[in-house]
């Protein structure tokens, strides 16, 4: 005998059971699945990003591996001087 031949009906009853409880899950997984999808095509998109503007510095005269983000001084890489 195959794995062919076999069908619902060959296997032991609480295998079956599982099978079917295993099964209906699955079913009720892909429902909530397809629904949040639904909402999510039908939400507005996002709001507009601004551009992010990334500065690094480590020339002579400038706070040695200062990270600028939009103008912002956001930390030192220290031991860092090019990226």
């Amino acid at each position: 005998m195959s794995y062919d031949d076999l069908s619902w009906s060959d296997a032991p009853p609480q295998d079956r059971r599982g099978r079917e409880l295993a099964a209906a899950l699955l079913r009720a997984l892909g429902a909530v699945l397809e629904r949040m999808a639904l909402r999510l095509m039908r939400a507005e998109p996002a709001a507009e990003r601004v551009e992010t503007h990334l500065e690094f510095h480590a020339e002579a005269g400038a706070p040695e591996g200062a990270l600028y983000v939009n103008g912002q001084l956001v930390g030192h890489l220290t031991g860092i001087t090019r990226l």
